[in-house]
C-alpha cells in the first residue's frame, strides 16, 4: 500500500514537470542583442519567439530611454529599422515575427528624411539668407525699444 501511494506521487510529479516542459515549448523565449546606431553599447533583453518585430522595437526604444542614454531617439516605432546583423540588406518588416530568421542580434537603425532636391535645397537655402538676419536684426531692435519704453 505504501508503494502505491508513493509510486502515485512519482507519476503525478512527472505529470507535473512534463506539462511545464510542454508550455516552454509553446513560449519559446531567448535572449538578444540590439545594437543602436550611435549609441555606446548593445541592449540586451529577452524576448518570446512569436513577438513581433514593431513590438521589438518598442521594447527596445523604451529600454534606451529607461537607461537615460544618448543621444535621444524618441518612441516613435515607425521612425525606426531593424537590421539582421548577419548581412542582410534588407530591414525586417513590423509585422513578421522575430524569430522568423533565427538570429539573436540585431542593429537598430533611425530612419533617414528623403533628401531634398537640389533646386528645392537651394530656393531654401536662399529664402533664409533673405529672410534670416533682417527678421532677426528687426526683432531685436523692436525688443530693446519697446523694452526702453515701459
Amino acid at each position: 500500500m505504501l508503494k502505491k501511494i508513493v509510486s502515485e506521487k512519482t507519476m503525478l510529479y512527472r505529470s507535473k514537470k512534463k506539462k511545464k516542459n510542454d508550455q516552454s515549448v509553446k513560449n519559446n523565449r531567448f535572449l538578444i542583442i540590439i545594437n543602436i546606431v550611435g549609441s555606446v553599447g548593445p541592449i540586451r533583453f529577452i524576448v518570446n519567439e512569436g513577438d513581433l518585430v514593431s513590438g521589438v522595437i518598442d521594447t527596445a526604444l523604451k529600454c534606451y530611454a529607461r537607461q537615460g542614454r544618448l543621444p535621444v531617439l524618441g518612441s516613435d516605432v515607425n521612425d525606426f529599422l531593424l537590421y539582421c546583423e548577419n548581412a542582410e540588406s534588407q530591414a525586417l518588416s513590423p509585422k513578421e515575427s522575430i524569430g522568423s530568421h533565427g538570429a539573436r542580434k540585431f542593429v537598430l537603425c533611425k530612419m533617414q528624411k528623403e533628401p531634398l532636391l537640389k533646386a528645392e535645397a537651394r530656393s531654401e537655402m536662399v529664402s533664409e539668407k533673405r529672410s534670416g538676419w533682417k527678421s532677426w536684426l528687426n526683432k531685436s531692435f523692436s525688443f530693446k525699444i519697446i523694452s526702453d519704453w515701459t
